[in-house]
């Protein structure tokens, strides 16, 4: 259970993460934050506790 919660978090980070490099090219202001949020999303999945 532990281990399929840090993979979709890990998935869904570095989603964010390549589509804010995509939505530069549209939006920069949605882009960057995209960025940011997908990297903080794999930054804390070692703060999770069970």
């Amino acid at each position: 259970m532990e281990e399929k919660i840090y993979n979709t978090m890990k998935r869904s980070g570095g989603m964010n993460i390549t589509l804010g490099i995509l939505m530069i090219v549209f939006g920069l202001t949605a882009g960057v934050l995209m960025i940011v949020t997908g990297g903080r999303l794999l930054v804390k999945k070692a703060d999770i506790l069970f």
